[in-house]
């Protein structure tokens, strides 16, 4: 919904013309119709219908009689009958949709009532129009000041200024009445302008100043939805909702519009179940029901002395109990009627064109680990290697020898060559030779 004015341009920034809706395409403001009708002429010697609807600010719209015989089409701005003044808005809709518009909103358009369009808005018009606006905002924020002095329970959720700027209309909500004539003493001392209070609903407020809904789409109120029909808490019981307040809220605080669109298909489908509160009589003890399944129509029973196992039957089966029932007869059990649902198997996805997972940027990354160690602790290591080695050759001492002791003539090799061009001694110990008596007297 933008216009080629309010389009992405080629860096992909919004332009933006900050025409706040009135840029005459007509494309960027809410509840639009599309007049399918343009391109087709009248037949020959029917007049236009002389009626137009014109859109003001935030989705006011109102119907106006073009007695001028002005040529006016979609985004023309004109100028209409106001108290006091004259009032400036946008033509939304031309010919004979405008005639199947008010039949709908209930307007006769034969009647006199109707108001009429005064002319074609002119520079000057459309210059005071553009300063009124822009004077909104900054008044809004004083405005709620001023309420909160007064201890006023009211929220002035916005402003809107007649086209002459003449006037200013205050939207507020409150949840019961307000006394606020001090506070409009007030607004017309602080303002210097004609003061006028309007309350409307939590509703309207939302439809005014618009917004996403938990959908993620905007909210219907302020798009395409006209009337506001009354929604209740057994909407969501009818439809299996959990009646928690924080999911069923829209932005307006109220219940959401939504929980009636397929409220009928509901209560038309649960015209063929049995009613919720039925209880079954069994041999085995009296059952209740726990869940319905209006889809699939399914009911899930319980019996009282064992709430923990549930039963699924059809619906075709619970009325051939509550028949048996009613003839005063018992039914066996309720596992002759239950059938077995199957889990279907979950289907296991294989990795086929060989991607890799979406996760392996929450990892962190492996450290390499370089291996840093410097010459002196290698060439130690190629010396305890060689010691080891030299260890193994040698006879085990630790046996017990029946002959005479002799000295052990080897000479340690303590220059082993580490291969890195340096001799080391060898670091284990010379063991000591041992000298018996016999050998001292030879």
């Amino acid at each position: 919904m933008a216009c080629t004015s309010c389009s992405t341009s080629d860096g992909g920034a919004p332009k933006g013309c900050k025409n706040n809706g009135t840029c005459g395409t007509d494309s960027c403001n809410k509840l639009t119709v599309f007049d399918w009708l343009s391109n087709m002429s009248m037949p020959n010697g029917e007049a236009p219908f002389d009626c137009v609807e014109v859109r003001f600010k935030n989705g006011r719209k109102e119907f106006f009689r073009n007695t001028e015989k002005l040529t006016l089409s979609m985004g023309d701005i004109v100028a209409t009958v106001a108290s006091p003044g004259h009032d400036i808005g946008i033509v939304t809709l031309t010919g004979e949709l405008v005639r199947i518009q008010m039949k709908k909103k209930g307007v006769n358009p034969t009647s006199n009532e109707v108001p009429k369009i005064y002319r074609k808005a002119s520079q000057k018009d459309i210059d005071i129009w553009s300063a009124a606006r822009d004077r909104e905002e900054p008044m809004k924020v004083r405005a709620r000041e001023l309420a909160i002095q007064h201890k006023l329970e009211m929220k002035i959720s916005d402003i809107e200024f007649q086209g002459d700027g003449s006037k200013a209309t205050f939207y507020y909500t409150a949840n019961d009445r307000v006394d606020f004539r001090l506070l409009i003493k007030d607004f017309a001392k602080e303002f210097s302008t004609r003061v006028e209070m309007k309350q409307v609903g939590f509703r309207q407020e939302a439809a005014r100043l618009g917004g996403i809904g938990s959908c993620g789409r905007e909210l219907c109120c302020s798009t395409w939805l006209t009337d506001f029909r009354s929604v209740n808490t057994s909407a969501a019981r009818y439809q299996q909702l959990s009646l928690n307040p924080q999911k069923l809220a829209g932005q307006c605080g109220k219940l959401k519009c939504c929980l009636n669109y397929e409220l009928d298909t509901y209560m038309d489908t649960l015209k063929g179940f049995p009613d919720f509160d039925t209880k079954l009589v069994t041999e085995k003890g009296d059952a209740i029901c726990q869940k319905q399944d209006i889809f699939k129509g399914l009911m899930w029973f319980a019996y009282t002395n064992n709430f923990a196992h549930w039963h699924v039957l059809k619906i075709d089966k619970v009325r051939e109990i509550i028949a048996e029932n009613k003839q005063k007869k018992k039914v066996s059990a309720l596992e002759d009627f239950a059938i077995e649902i199957i889990q279907e198997r979950e289907k296991d996805f294989n990795n086929a064109m060989g991607q890799e997972s979406l996760t392996r940027f929450d990892q962190p990354k492996k450290k390499k680990k370089t291996n840093r160690k410097p010459k002196i602790a290698a060439e130690k290591s190629n010396a305890e290697v060689g010691a080891k080695a030299n260890q193994e050759k040698k006879p085990n001492t630790n046996k017990p020898n029946n002959n005479k002791s002799r000295p052990n003539n080897r000479k340690p090799n303590n220059n082993k060559n580490t291969g890195n061009g340096e001799n080391k001694p060898n670091p284990q110990p010379r063991k000591p030779i041992i000298i018996t008596k016999n050998e001292n007297k030879k």
